[in-house]
């Protein structure tokens, strides 16, 4: 035998032989990069203690994974039902005194969105607007702007022809009709459970607001002289569902071509909106003129502020602030459309155009019901009635949505 060999037993642990130690070392350096000792009894537990690790830290990363999303989601909700709901309250508060200023209200929402948009496009190296590069081309966005317009002045214009806000809600309702009829002709297909899904929450929704208008306007049915200007308000929001069912699905296209450019939409859609609003500008200044004009509404919570230079009452107490009531709606209103568009254009990103319907259906069904508790209306027995179809309906088409989505998922698994 060699001094090579006798070196190499000298240098071995009693028990083990040359080819068994060559086997060791072969096994070692092949399985190095999964951390294989085997003549280590601490490598062992290490090994055990990694191999612990990796499951929690896999799980550890599902759930901030599925946190992030029901994070998500609560903000989408939160901001739609939300700001909606009470956009809703504040736009009754105004149409009861000014019905006419539909128009108004709509050029209010556009400036404010612009204007807190721009903040969110700015990029001080592209002058001279300093707007970032747009990901979708602008003549994409002009179709959708123009739709957009004409169904805001639409919606608000039609208060202007006896509709009120119970009404308004029962004709925007259908919506989801109006949505999966358009995408059938567009190409879409949608299955048994979602068609009857739509239609039940759709029934829902006018069941529960034509219950509701019946019961406000039981005492005053009688001798109306105003059914041709009715007529026309429902005439002018048939047209504006139908716009909105057929920008939906442009949307939802141009979101699967360029992606999600939601925050490109909003911006655009509202500033490019703003010069077409010039040839309502005598009506508009008129309908700012009366709502200056409404009674004042106090606001004693700002009194206190510093540099309002408030002075003090016969009681020597500081009076509080002052505003016309009607501005003040007109302030909230804008301010929880702001919220409400928000919500919606993340929702529209992330999934369906009939998806967002659905969900606009129950927020609108929430603001009526809203609407009934804080302005002291009974909520009759078709309006409870309305309300558990359409949560039903809407828990049945997040069931079929799920399905669906799991039978996805599978077929892609397995090929």
């Amino acid at each position: 035998m060699s001094s090579l060999a006798t070196t190499r037993r000298r240098g071995q642990p009693k028990g083990i032989s040359p080819l068994s130690s060559e086997k060791m070392e072969t096994t070692t350096r092949g399985h190095d990069d999964e951390k294989i000792i085997t003549d280590d009894s601490n490598g062992t537990a290490m090994n055990e203690c990694a191999s612990t690790e990796k499951p929690m830290q896999a799980a550890g990363r599902i759930i901030a994974g599925l946190s992030a999303q029901w994070i998500a989601v609560g903000v989408m909700l939160g901001l739609i039902f939300g700001g909606c709901c009470s956009n809703v309250y504040a736009l009754e508060a105004i149409i009861k005194v000014e019905p006419a200023s539909g128009t108004l209200l709509t050029f209010v929402q556009f400036l404010f969105v612009a204007v807190t948009g721009y903040f969110s496009q700015f990029d001080r190296s592209r002058p001279p607007f300093f707007l970032q590069e747009n990901k979708v081309p602008l003549r994409r966005w002009i179709i959708n702007i123009v739709l957009f317009f004409s169904i805001n002045v639409l919606n608000n214009h039609a208060f202007s022809y006896d509709i009120s806000v119970p009404v308004h809600i029962i004709l925007r309702s259908g919506g989801s009709i109006t949505t999966m009829i358009a995408g059938t002709l567009y190409g879409k297909k949608y299955s048994r459970i979602q068609i009857l899904a739509v239609i039940l929450l759709t029934f829902g929704v006018i069941t529960a607001a034509w219950s509701d208008a019946q019961s406000k306007d039981s005492s005053n049915t009688a001798g109306r002289s105003d059914r041709p200007a009715f007529g026309t308000g429902l005439i002018i929001l048939f047209v504006a569902q139908v716009l909105s069912a057929i920008m939906g699905l442009y949307t939802e296209e141009t979101y699967k071509k360029y992606g999600p450019q939601w925050r490109e939409n909003l911006f655009y859609s509202h500033l490019l909106s703003l010069p077409l609003f010039l040839p309502f500008a005598p009506s508009l200044i008129r309908q700012f003129q009366r709502l200056a004009s409404s009674p004042p509404l106090s606001l004693p919570a700002l009194a206190h502020l510093p540099g309002l230079g408030l002075g003090k009452n016969t009681e020597g107490e500081t009076a509080g602030l002052h505003v016309p009531s009607q501005l003040a709606y007109l302030a909230t209103n804008v301010l929880t459309q702001y919220a409400c568009i928000r919500g919606v254009n993340l929702l529209a990103a992330v999934s369906s155009a009939l998806t967002v319907t659905i969900v606009l259906n129950i927020r609108k069904l929430v603001s009526l019901l809203l609407s009934i508790w804080l302005f002291g209306n009974r909520l009759a027995v078709g309006t409870l009635l309305g309300a558990i179809v359409v949560f039903g309906a809407g828990g049945l088409y997040s069931l079929d949505s799920r399905a669906k989505t799991s039978r996805v998922h599978k077929g892609s698994d397995t090929k």
